[in-house]
């Protein structure tokens, strides 16, 4: 099946790719680079590398320069290891979950002090009329 060796290889190229830049790329502009997905193409032809840095935003874009200098060095080693005739070539592209977390997080805060908000206003609510709005039978009338 197609698809189970498109995820075979994606997950053998994430994990060399990951062991490597463990080991350090001789690149001063490389941060801390976590690779977070690896999507191969139906032909195995080419692989795109999600990668995360975490740091500011000028150390986000200086890791993805050296991610891309290094690209060729890093195709010819996941070449070697791989053992396929065809090696995929590489793209590296950032990863948007961690924007997209702090997102969902301050839409959580909001969210949170909204529901703070209406708690209060709901204790010190009252009845618009009576406590018990149903209709009850008096205690002198009997039901014959």
């Amino acid at each position: 099946m197609a698809s189970e060796r498109q995820a075979r290889l994606a997950d053998r190229i994430r994990v060399l790719i990951a062991e490597r830049l463990e080991k350090g790329l001789r690149d001063p502009r490389l941060g801390f680079v976590t690779i977070t997905d690896v999507r191969v193409t139906g032909d195995l032809q080419h692989a795109s590398v999600f990668y995360t840095v975490l740091g500011t935003e000028e150390e986000r874009a200086a890791s993805g320069e050296a991610l891309t200098a290094a690209t060729g060095m890093l195709r010819s080693e996941v070449g070697r290891k791989l053992g396929v005739r065809l090696t995929p070539t590489l793209e590296f592209i950032p990863d948007g979950v961690p924007e997209n977390a702090g997102h969902i997080e301050d839409l959580l805060r909001e969210a949170r002090e909204r529901d703070a908000a209406v708690a209060g206003m709901a204790a010190s609510a009252a009845y618009a009329g009576d406590a018990d709005p149903y209709v009850k039978p008096h205690e002198g009338d009997d039901e014959d």
